[in-house]
């Protein structure tokens, strides 16, 4: 397709201002088109097959930006040790966008969406289309902007040098130019996801899994008259993905097809407001589970480096029940905040009951099949005789807590459905405090040993899973909007 004709449609968007009417809460009514059908299934169907079929496509999507993530590391390894060491320094940073993206502004855009969805209030969901990606450029440009300005500087502080360096700032200059259609993608994206439609945005992905996959060795290393880019190719090929998925989706929203038509709108500080009261404190959220490693993983080499190896090892479980987590809880989300939109608390609130004990009993089995067996995972990694211990250590204390981990997780997303943000940051706020700061108290200050800081990491799980245990129990939170 050509440049102009996949920007065509925008060039053509309806500008027409309609006004907003306040609309009551409606009662589930027959299904009878497109967005109506899905709203109906949201509001009527099965509550555990509708789950799993709305789960499905995210995990599947998730799965694949792993595998693409997986692939451009191993390429970039073949540029040696200085550029291997520039993309993790840089890391940190793209998973720090990619989650309060899709987790955190995102979530606030999805539960926008779903509640107006489900409340029939169809000029307000597609208003929402435009607000987000209003916010999505501003956001991003941030984004671009801080890691041109402070990069080099931060990347100096996390203990980037000479070559790796220089390596780690082209690659993030490249990378983070990026970023506006980052935001664009992910806040549309979680829009549909809002509005019940997860099979497009499935499909962006995993259409551009395919095209990365090979376009980036053939930036990164040069093909013919593809001259070779070096670390500058993997940030290039990442940022081509994200604007040919951005002008598909922008012209996809403005086709109507979606059940959500994409027009520019006057704004509208409410619609703002009504993102942010939940996109704020997730994407605080975020940044708190990010920190949140961060601190421990400093704890945990206060005892050297194969403690830190064993460590590493035993807590990338943790990421590996991400994609699983995430897909339930973004059904969650839609499901809850559909029905919380339409009136229907009572539905909404065994949703959130149903969707956490799903997730518990997914992380609490393997969990507690790691704990009974760590050496099965741990020797994937690693045969070290002191690593393998360290990690078999933490693994018997914190595996076990793994379904107290998916519960809350899954709890906390059940919470942003309704509009209320602010308990699954109370979650995260203790949870840092406890592993992070209890784990440094522990070590530094008691002499406690890897023990005594797995014991405070796992304190912090099932803290974080009872304060979001709340939200199910708060009668203030499942309470109807007002209309």
């Amino acid at each position: 397709m050509a440049l102009e004709e996949a920007i065509a449609p925008l060039a053509a968007l309806d500008v027409t201002i309609e006004p907003v009417a306040a609309e009551a809460v409606p009662t589930p009514a027959s299904p009878r088109a497109g967005g109506d059908r899905t709203r109906f299934a949201l509001l009527t169907g099965p509550i555990l097959p509708t789950l799993l079929k709305l789960a499905l496509p995210t995990v599947t999507v998730l799965v694949a930006q792993t595998a693409v993530s997986i692939a451009e590391a191993w390429y970039v390894g073949f540029l040696g040790t200085d550029a291997l060491a520039g993309a993790a320094l840089v890391f940190p940073v793209f998973m720090l966008m990619a989650m309060m993206s899709n987790g955190g502004l995102g979530s606030g855009v999805a539960s926008s969406v779903a509640r107006a969805v489900g409340a029939d209030r169809r000029s307000d969901a597609n208003a929402l289309l435009f607000h987000a990606m209003v916010l999505a450029i501003i956001v991003g440009a941030l984004f671009t902007a801080g890691t041109v300005l402070g990069g080099p500087a931060l990347y100096r502080t996390l203990g980037g040098r000479g070559n790796a360096l220089e390596a780690a700032v082209k690659y993030s200059d490249y990378l983070f130019a990026g970023s506006i259609p980052v935001w664009i993608v992910n806040l549309q994206a979680a829009a549909l996801r809002g509005a019940g439609n997860v099979k497009v945005p499935a499909m962006v992905v995993l259409v551009g899994a395919v095209v990365t996959i090979p376009l980036s060795p053939l930036l990164i290393f040069g093909l013919g008259p593809v001259p070779r880019l070096g670390i500058a190719g993997a940030g290039i090929a990442f940022g081509v993905y994200y604007c040919a998925a951005m002008l598909f989706l922008l012209r996809y929203m403005a086709s109507g097809r979606s059940g959500l038509t994409f027009r520019i709108v006057p704004l509208r500080a409410y619609l703002f407001a009504d993102i942010l009261k939940v996109g704020i404190p997730t994407s605080l959220n975020a940044v708190l589970t990010n920190l949140t490693v961060v601190l421990v993983t400093g704890a945990v080499g206060l005892f050297g480096t194969s403690a830190l190896a064993g460590y590493g090892i035993s807590s990338r479980l943790d990421y590996i029940m991400i994609p699983l987590l995430f897909g339930i809880s973004t059904a969650t989300l839609t499901m809850v905040g559909v029905n919380m939109g339409a009136g229907e608390t009572a539905r909404a609130r065994r949703i959130g009951w149903i969707s956490g004990i799903v997730g518990f009993l997914l992380t609490g089995t393997i969990g507690l099949a790691v704990a009974a067996f760590p050496a099965a995972w741990l020797n994937l990694f690693s045969h070290d005789a002191q690593v393998v211990r360290v990690g078999t250590t933490y693994l018997h204390i914190v595996a076990p807590a793994y379904g107290a981990l998916g519960f809350g997780f899954v709890v906390g997303f059940a919470a942003q459905g309704t509009g209320h943000a602010l308990w699954p940051l109370a979650a995260a706020i203790a949870r840092i405090l406890i592993a992070a700061g209890g784990g440094w108290i522990a070590v530094a200050t008691l002499g406690g040993g890897i023990s005594a800081l797995a014991a405070m990491v796992t304190a912090a799980m099932l803290t974080s899973a009872a304060i979001n245990t709340i939200v199910m129990l708060s009668p203030a939170v499942w309470r109807a909007e007002k209309p």
